[in-house]
This record gives C-alpha cells, sequence and structure tokens, in this order.
C-alpha cells in the first residue's frame, strides 16, 4: 500500500485525484487517452473501488469523460469550451467580488494569508526548478488563492460551480515549456486583486481580475494550447 507521507491524511479516492490530475498535467495522460481503473489500482497498489469513486469525481470535474461501452477518456476540449470555461468564471468571480466588498467579508487576517499565497506564487516563479514544475506548483497556489477568497464570499452554489469549473480550467493550462509566458507576472496580478478588495474599489477590483484571467488564459494559454492542434 502507499506509504507516502504527503497522502496520510488523505483517502484513497483522493489520493486517486491526485494521482491523474497531476498525470494530466504533465501531459503523461493527453487528451483523448483511455483512463484504465485496474492500471492505476495496480501501480497505486489499491483496490479498484477508491480507483472507481476518483474517476467519478474527475468526471464530475470535467477532466474525465466517460463514453459508454468504451470507457473513461481524457476529455478533449475546444477553444470554444475554454473561452466559454473562462468567461463563466468571470461572471461569478465578479459576484464573488461584490460580495466580499458589498458585506465586508474580508478581514486583516484574510488579508494577510492572501499576500503569503501570493508571495509563495511569486517565489515559486522565481526558483530553478523546471518550468512546467514551477507552472503546476504555481497553478496549485493560484487555485488556493481564488479558493479562499470564493469561499469567504459564503455563497455555495458559486463556489461549486467554480470549483468544478478550476479542474476542467487545467486542462487550459498544459502548454509546452518554452511557451509558458512570464509566470512571476502571472503570480504577482493578484497582489492588485488583494490591494483593491482592501480598498474596497469593486471596479478596479474586477479590472484587476479581469486582466489577470486575459493575460493567463489569452496570452499564456489560449493562443499556445491550441497551436499545435490547427
Amino acid at each position: 500500500m502507499i506509504q507516502n507521507e504527503k497522502y496520510s491524511k488523505k483517502n484513497l479516492s483522493e489520493i486517486v485525484i491526485d494521482y491523474v490530475t497531476k498525470k494530466i498535467l504533465t501531459k503523461e495522460y493527453k487528451e483523448g487517452d483511455r483512463i484504465l481503473e485496474s492500471k492505476i489500482a495496480m501501480e497505486l497498489d489499491i483496490s479498484r473501488a477508491p480507483v472507481r469513486e476518483g474517476i467519478i469525481e474527475l468526471q464530475n470535474q470535467g477532466l474525465i469523460k466517460y463514453v459508454p461501452r468504451k470507457g473513461n477518456f481524457v476529455t478533449e476540449m475546444t477553444k470554444d469550451d475554454v473561452n466559454e470555461v473562462f468567461d463563466i468564471r468571470l461572471l461569478l468571480e465578479n459576484d464573488i467580488i461584490e460580495i466580499l466588498i458589498n458585506e465586508k467579508k474580508l478581514t486583516q487576517t484574510d488579508f494577510d494569508k492572501l499576500t503569503q499565497i501570493v508571495d509563495e506564487m511569486v517565489a515559486i516563479a522565481k526558483n530553478d526548478k523546471p518550468v512546467l514544475e514551477k507552472l503546476i506548483n504555481i497553478n496549485e497556489k493560484d487555485m488556493e488563492f481564488h479558493k479562499f477568497i470564493w469561499k469567504k464570499s459564503d455563497s455555495l452554489r458559486r463556489v461549486k460551480i467554480l470549483t468544478d469549473l478550476f479542474y476542467q480550467l487545467k486542462l487550459a493550462m498544459i502548454i509546452d515549456t518554452e511557451m509558458t509566458g512570464d509566470l512571476e507576472v502571472t503570480a504577482s496580478d493578484h497582489y492588485d486583486i488583494i490591494k483593491y478588495l482592501k480598498s474596497e474599489d469593486i471596479e478596479k477590483c474586477k479590472k484587476a481580475l479581469k486582466n489577470h484571467i486575459i493575460s493567463y488564459s489569452q496570452d499564456g494559454v489560449r493562443k499556445n494550447y491550441f497551436k499545435d492542434r490547427k
């Protein structure tokens, strides 16, 4: 069985989710590849039941698609799919910005926590690790940052939708290492979001969020992700 310390506090289905997601992000599993429960169970040395549970959750998150009588496959997303997901995310996060500011949901402790997350993102961008590894780690911190503010809104329905969309967005972040863009800028963009949340400037905060998403998706991801698929 798995002995890795990082997994000690996770149940087996969560381990499966992390394992498969990482393989998708690192391109070991590519779009359209078939996902075999038996193979994953053997690689992780666990039974197929938690693998099946993890696969179902990945289906819910949009990373895996089940095809009747054929099996599970890594989801293939078109450019229109990616654009739609980004647009929906922006719409819902704008609502959350209004809730956070109008209802004064964030405390100084919250701002300190958000700043710490961004500091860690910037540090990752500056380190000497391989670019793809840095991209994955920054994406994890990006999720931590946004999920923090989503949850602070206490808008359970929006949080559920955004969490599911975020996993789908990960498919659009699989890009060649030479085309990743400036990861430090991507990380630093979050400082503006914090600044305008703190100053309670709704319109500037929305603009900062939009600029962040557009710069990350269009300049870094949308162009390059589909470049080799034409």
